[in-house]
């Protein structure tokens, strides 16, 4: 348990059980979210696809979830999210530790993702864990056309 914030969170595997809860989290968080059936795909179907949600242990509800997708020896980031509720006490730090632990276990030699440039909260996030900003996508973002900032972390000692 964190002594700031009083919650004490689990981190697992999303089983198909915790879909309400993560379509829930992702409609409050994103103005274009997935479907359920992009999660379901990605589930189901997508061998190089591992998704962990958090769970406050004392009422057992999902109050984040993070994607990642392993690529040869790279993992690639493909969606974290945290119940607006829940933000700011560490769960989406929490979450992006147990993928990249997860991707290094399985070998890979670093983790990239791509970020809103507005979200400069996020791009902080990820600095902390050792990520780097590598560069731009123009107009990444479908919705308004935001550019993405590319970031990576490499494997610590690669």
């Amino acid at each position: 348990m964190d002594a700031h914030d009083g919650i004490e969170i689990e981190i697992s595997q999303m089983v198909r059980a915790d879909l309400e809860s993560v379509l829930e989290i992702e409609k409050a968080s994103f103005s274009t979210p997935w479907s359920r059936y992009a999660f379901l795909a990605e589930l189901c179907e997508n061998k190089r696809a591992r998704y962990f949600v958090a769970c406050e242990k004392e009422q057992g509800k999902v109050v984040g979830y993070v994607g990642i997708w392993l690529v040869l020896n790279e993992g690639h980031i493909t969606t974290i999210a945290v119940h607006p509720d829940y933000r700011r006490k560490g769960i989406g730090k929490k979450l992006m530790l147990a993928a990249i632990e997860f991707a290094e276990s399985s070998g890979v030699d670093a983790v990239t993702l791509e970020v809103r440039v507005s979200n400069t909260g996020a791009q902080n996030l990820y600095k902390q864990i050792g990520f780097i900003s590598v560069g731009i996508r123009p107009g990444y973002y479908h919705d308004n056309r935001e550019d993405a900032v590319i970031m990576w972390r490499k494997q610590q000692g690669k």
